[in-house]
């Protein structure tokens, strides 16, 4: 699952789930994984969930973080009816626009450090301090504001109550016992997609990745997709597009322009690669 992109909205979602919505949720999704972050803090109640085949039992003040690409299932138990949980998607650009490529090179970002769960099964439980937790519900319930009602400055707004969570993550996770070490295949290759990603002429393919991390581009192909859900070129792309959102919202240039700058030689392909992915052109994404 991708992150869905609105024009005009920052990349941050945030929801309220009681026990009865948790089970229909995971009882229509099904077992799945996504490309963003996911931070859930359990306001009241208790129940399970099952990351990467690891159920993780969860009660009133603990946080979970699960990290980009960890498989999400159904729990093996049920979920206590009167619970409730705030739930934050995110994809590491809504903490810093213009930092380098989702899932792996996000990983030495300060903040992000506690999505780190290379050898926690993709999660981390933290446990919130009982006199902490008051302070959590209302940070989360403002943020909530934020995202809903949309007044001015909101995107600002919603971005610094998101670090405000990311700090006092970080601040638990210092505490956290153990070490995580992130994968060196993948960051491997989003560091050359990081690097060559706006390459127009060659431009930068799944051949190109694997002669520069010494793999066949048969094997590197299976990696990715089994360790990631996603293939090499659609990381480029994603790569691409994020960075023609940035400079769509930031700068005055045309789309011509836009479409070299990110690696596309065709402004024409580049302009319906856009409408594929966000479901709007280039100018109107702009204007929104």
């Amino acid at each position: 699952m991708g992150y869905p992109r609105l024009p005009g909205r920052p990349p941050v979602t945030v929801e309220r789930w009681t026990g009865a919505d948790a089970r229909a949720a995971v009882t229509t999704i099904g077992t799945h994984a996504h490309d963003f972050l996911t931070l859930l803090y359990v306001e009241r109640g208790e129940g399970p969930v099952r990351v990467d085949g690891r159920d993780w039992p969860l009660e009133v003040g603990d946080a979970l973080v699960i990290a980009p690409g960890a498989v999400i299932a159904a729990p093996g138990v049920g979920i206590a009816p009167d619970a409730a949980a705030w739930t934050v998607f995110f994809p590491a650009d809504a903490v810093d626009p213009a930092g380098a490529a989702p899932l792996v090179s996000w990983q030495p970002h300060p903040l992000l450090a506690p999505f780190v769960g290379a050898r926690r099964g993709g999660a981390q439980r933290l446990p919130v301090a009982p006199e902490q937790q008051a302070a959590w519900s209302a940070q989360l319930g403002a943020l909530a504001d934020e995202c809903d009602r949309r007044r001015d400055g909101y995107a600002e707004a919603v971005r610094a109550h998101l670090t405000v969570l990311l700090v006092w993550l970080g601040r638990l996770a210092a505490d956290a016992p153990g070490s995580l070490v992130p994968d060196p295949l993948l960051a491997g290759v989003f560091d050359v997609i990081e690097r060559r990603y706006a390459d127009p002429d060659p431009p930068i393919g799944l051949r190109e990745v694997a002669d520069e991390v010494g793999l066949t581009t048969g094997h590197l192909a299976t990696v990715v997709k089994r360790r990631t859900g996603r293939t090499v070129g659609q990381w480029i792309n994603e790569r691409r597009m994020r960075e023609a959102r940035r400079l769509l919202a930031d700068t005055d240039l045309t789309v011509t322009v836009v479409a070299r700058r990110v690696g596309y030689r065709d402004p024409g392909y580049f302009v319906r690669r856009f409408r594929t992915e966000h479901g709007v052109p280039p100018l109107t994404w702009r204007r929104a």
